[in-house]
């Protein structure tokens, strides 16, 4: 990978690209950006993403026919699910624990967490879970775009087809689909509504 970008620049310089160059991306190089995007904050510490790289061709090709026939899911060597999966969470309570508490805090703090998961169905679970996981999402597009990829997340796809192409439960959910490459062609400049449309000083 490249120099990495200060976070200002990653920021000011991403742009959601389609159409990718035809070499793959190292094995590290993704490694290291999921590493990057695992940093992610999510309450309780609870980490319910999970990314799943595609880069066998064969698979790429069932996950572009699961997003409508999208080109950038082929044209990108590989393909990162990023997805939650907030059952297997909460049946591992005791790994996002951390380390530093007492044996009595581990216990009250995954008896806390039990309960107050066990009075949500798996539907508001994963509901629950997607939205953290969406922070990890907006870490790994920067982490990429500092490490001198492109990426284009997704969301036009049939997650059930996904959930089967990958072997997933029917409880898992997708934050988006992100095409990784090298770019192939610019994406578009930013255009985005100023900060005195979308801020409100209180």
């Amino acid at each position: 990978m490249q120099q990495s970008m200060t976070v200002k620049e990653a920021m000011e310089s991403r742009h959601s690209v389609r159409k990718f160059v035809q070499e793959p991306v190292v094995k590290e190089g993704l490694q290291e950006i999921i590493n990057q995007a695992r940093l992610a904050p999510s309450a309780w510490n609870l980490q319910p993403w999970r990314f799943h790289v595609v880069t066998d061709p064969e698979m790429k090709a069932k996950l572009q026919d699961a997003a409508y026939g999208q080109q950038q899911v082929t044209s990108a060597p590989a393909v990162i699910m990023v997805a939650s999966d907030m059952e297997d969470v909460v049946a591992n309570l005791k790994q996002t624990v951390h380390p530093g508490l007492s044996e009595e805090k581990k216990q009250e703090e995954v008896a806390n967490l039990a309960a107050f998961f066990g009075g949500m169905t798996v539907e508001e679970r994963g509901q629950w879970g997607l939205a953290q996981t969406n922070i990890a999402l907006g870490f790994l597009l920067l982490a990429a775009q500092g490490a001198g990829y492109s990426t284009v997340p997704m969301l036009g796809f049939d997650p059930i087809k996904v959930r089967d192409i990958l072997g997933l439960p029917d409880h898992v959910k997708f934050a988006a689909m992100v095409p990784i490459g090298h770019k192939d062609t610019e994406g578009y400049p930013h255009h985005r509504h100023s900060v005195n449309e979308i801020a409100f000083f209180h």
